[in-house]
């Protein structure tokens, strides 16, 4: 399939800040989970609603049933009230994984979490997933390579010739990792919103903006003389 690539999903279910980072237009989709809706306070389907009112298109939405069956069910009343901007997240479990087929098999977009390995990506494309979310950050707090993790994905992917399934790098802590992960072959990183505002942001930027201010002010001292 035919994708934009070095696409940047905001990871987080505040409302506000994603508003905030979302007009300004870079922001190409959101990823969310329990846990960033728990400390949201809110519901997760009113925090769906207000970020589909806000026109992103691309909205990971963790269903949490433990069967494959449940998952089905709980992702289709998703599908059904959100239509294409839902895309349905399951984790990298047998009944995860038999979830991503059947929703797969119906065309509805899904990203499959907590990927930890490269077997885990391979179980995880051949399910039809959409997107595969590898925890850098996670893997580096168990003494492993996180970014090796994309490289490896990438690798295999690319050298089966596998481009039904994008690799989506996660749990992204720095301004590094997210070029790093670029750099690797990640189609989409999802940045908690401190990361996202930290890109922005460069010693020599800001000392050359000190610079070109003094250059202007003397050009102003010189006009009004």
């Amino acid at each position: 399939m035919t994708t934009d690539t070095m696409r940047i999903f905001l990871d987080t279910a505040d409302v506000a800040t994603i508003h905030d980072a979302y007009s300004t237009g870079i922001i190409d989709g959101i990823t969310t989970n329990p846990t960033l809706i728990m400390k949201s306070g809110r519901r997760p389907t009113d925090v769906y609603d207000e970020l589909a009112d806000m026109g992103i298109r691309d909205i990971s939405m963790e269903v949490v049933e433990p069967t494959a069956v449940g998952m089905v069910r709980e992702a289709n009343k998703l599908i059904e009230k959100f239509g294409e901007v839902a895309t349905i997240k399951v984790p990298c479990t047998k009944a995860g994984l038999q979830a991503c087929r059947e929703l797969a098999n119906n065309n509805v977009r899904v990203n499959v979490t907590l990927i930890f390995s490269p077997s885990q990506a391979i179980l995880a494309a051949k399910a039809g997933a959409t997107y595969v979310s590898p925890f850098v950050g996670r893997v580096d707090d168990n003494s492993f390579g996180g970014l090796c993790l994309i490289k490896d994905i990438v690798n295999i992917y690319q050298q089966q010739s596998w481009f039904q399934t994008e690799v989506l790098a996660a749990s992204i802590r720095n301004v590094r990792d997210v070029g790093r992960a670029f750099e690797y072959g990640a189609n989409i990183c999802t940045i908690p919103p401190n990361v996202f505002e930290g890109m922005y942001n460069h010693i020599l930027t800001d000392k050359g903006l000190e610079l070109f201010d003094e250059a202007w002010k003397c050009v102003e001292a010189t006009t009004v003389t």
